[in-house]
Order: C-alpha cells, then structure tokens, then sequence
C-alpha cells in the first residue's frame, strides 16, 4: 500500500496475546465446611472468544457432565474494538533508528497510537467462586496495571502497554426454576493503549554534512580568529583590545578590528605601541 512493500508485525496478535497472559494463573483454592482448611487448588481455565459462545455452551449442560471444555469455573475474553487515540498522537515524522549492518541502519517511523477495547467474562457456580478470582485481578489494577511488550524485535525496542480497567458488573443466570443450577458471571471491561507500527526500512550512515557558519557583523566582540603570530600556541584565539607582544619585531600591539577576506585569510588591524 502507498508504495510500501508488504509488512506485518502481528502487533495486534502480540496486543491480544499480552493481554490474555496477565489472567493466564489464576488458582482457585477450594475449603472444606469449616472454610479454613485447604482442600483442592486448580487453575482456572482461560480461552479466547466471545461470552455469548460460553454461556450457550455452558446453559446446554447445566449439571456440567459433558466436555471439559465447559467446565467452570472458567474465563474467556475477547477484543471487541479499537480506536484511534488523538491524545497520545506525537509528531509522525520523526524516526527510530537501529543498528543494521556496519555501513547502513534500520528506520521506522513514531507508531500509531491506538485504544483496544478487551471484555472478560468469569463464569463461576457459587459465589465466594467469583469473589476469588476477582480478589487476584482487582488489587493489580489502579486502574491501569502495565505490561512491557516487544514488539518490534528487529528495531531492539520494547514498549510498555497500559491496561485500563473500566468498569465490573455481575449478573445471575438460572436454567429454568430457581432451584436448578444457577451461573454467576462477572463481566470486565478493559481498554489497552497500544500502538501500530509502520513498516521498517533499511538507510546507510550520514557519513558528511555541510553546514553553513553565521556570523553577526555587529557583534565583533563575540567574534574569534587563530592567528599564528604566537608559534608556540599557533591556535591561540585573539578578540578585540587584546594586547599582543611580538618578539621577533619588538613591538606590542592592541587589537582594534579584524575582518574576513577570503575562506581561509582573516586580517587584523592592530594599534602599534612603542616600548
């Protein structure tokens, strides 16, 4: 596209995988009666997809005989949209740059900052089910909680991705009277502020540059020259009223003006005291 030879970072893959791992441990610790003493611990499953695709599965065996696959406790989530975030928006011309070879380099120019919205569902059978699990996310989001993701491993440079916690809600669902099995679910909502990159390009070394010298003529004061009227500090640099001593003529002089006649031939006129 626009003349660009195809790419593909998978950023938004790498986006939707950071995401899924931060809820990928989560243990669930079951009690005996007395709610002290530690009976099971299992980790809860995590998939990817859309709730409405759980819940269907999970409603058409509400005794959970089936598959494993339709076990809970469990969490799903999914990324419902993504934006374009003007508030992050920085200027698009300027580059990153990364080592490529010893005579040429690796350009990219600034990401594209971008808001992708992510929901994820718990489906639990009893309350203090869900509490648990919610009790290992809530502490870690306030309300952002950020991961570091590479995601340009070629340009050597890692990013760290806020993830933006919104909002929570629960509801109830019963599969027919109230005294059949019930599901309890908790809907999360998430906004992860990521970015997508535009393609890499290869560049050689800026080995010379040229570069122009302003002087202000009315400033003579600010101005230098090397003068080799000194042969044990050729360099030395003379300003105006600086007196200078010439020993092989004998004389002192005092700096009044000097001026620029050719690139390479400066002038100077001097005031000539007697000794």
């Amino acid at each position: 596209m626009l003349g660009n030879s195809q790419f593909y970072h998978r950023t938004i893959r790498k986006i939707v995988v950071a995401f899924g791992t931060v809820f990928n441990d989560i243990i669930l610790q079951r009690y005996t009666s007395d709610g002290t003493t530690k009976r099971t611990a299992f980790k809860v499953p995590l998939s990817y997809g859309a709730k409405e695709k759980y819940l269907t599965r999970i409603t058409a065996d509400p005794t959970l005989t089936k598959a494993v696959q339709t076990v809970i406790p469990r969490i799903s989530f999914e990324m419902v949209s993504m934006s374009y975030d003007t508030g992050r928006k920085l200027n698009t011309l300027t580059q990153n740059f990364a080592a490529n070879t010893a005579t040429a380099i690796k350009t990219q120019y600034r990401p594209i900052p971008y808001n992708f919205e992510f929901n994820l569902s718990i489906y639990v059978r009893n309350t203090e089910d869900g509490t648990q699990i919610l009790e290992q996310i809530l502490p870690f989001f306030t309300p952002d909680f950020t991961v570091t993701v590479n995601f340009i491993p070629e340009m050597n440079q890692k990013y760290d991705m806020p993830i933006v916690l919104n909002s929570i809600n629960s509801t109830v669902d019963y599969e027919g009277d109230m005294m059949t099995t019930r599901l309890i679910m908790w809907d999360l909502t998430f906004t992860a502020k990521s970015y997508i990159w535009p393609p890499v390009k290869s560049g050689k070394y800026i080995r010379q540059a040229n570069t122009n010298v302003y002087i202000d003529s009315q400033a003579k004061s600010s101005q230098k020259v090397t003068t080799d009227l000194n042969p044990t500090n050729p360099d030395r640099l003379l300003i105006e009223s600086e007196t200078i001593r010439v020993t092989a003529r004998d004389v002192v002089g005092v700096v009044l003006e000097f001026g620029l006649k050719s690139v390479v031939t400066f002038w100077l006129d001097l005031a000539w005291l007697s000794i």
